[in-house]
């Protein structure tokens, strides 16, 4: 299932997409490719996939040093019960009035 990524995989995942876009783009300088959208392409396409590979270490290593996360709200169903609880104890509360002390 789609989980949220932690801050940890966002902050990591964006440094090594620059550093990767960047070290990808002078690799390929001195290797002679011409400049143009192809190479840029392959640029961006392999730092996407260096990106997302250090971002997926970072969520697995997070997940051994802590344990698994437990589960929010997976599906609108657990929504709805849960605000048809509130609703509930809302309606419970109004009945009963002000307290008195």
């Amino acid at each position: 299932m789609f989980t949220l990524p932690s801050t940890w995989n966002l902050v990591i995942s964006t440094l090594v997409f620059f550093i990767a876009a960047r070290y990808l783009h002078r690799y390929l300088e001195v290797q002679g490719i011409p400049k143009g959208m192809t190479r840029g392409m392959l640029v961006f396409s392999l730092a996407s996939l260096v990106s997302w590979g250090s971002g997926e270490m970072v969520d697995w290593t997070q997940e051994k040093i802590e344990g698994p996360q437990p589960q929010v709200a997976e599906t609108s169903d657990d929504m709805s019960q849960l605000l048809k609880v509130l609703g509930q104890a809302q309606s419970t509360a109004e009945l009963k009035g002000p307290s008195s002390n």
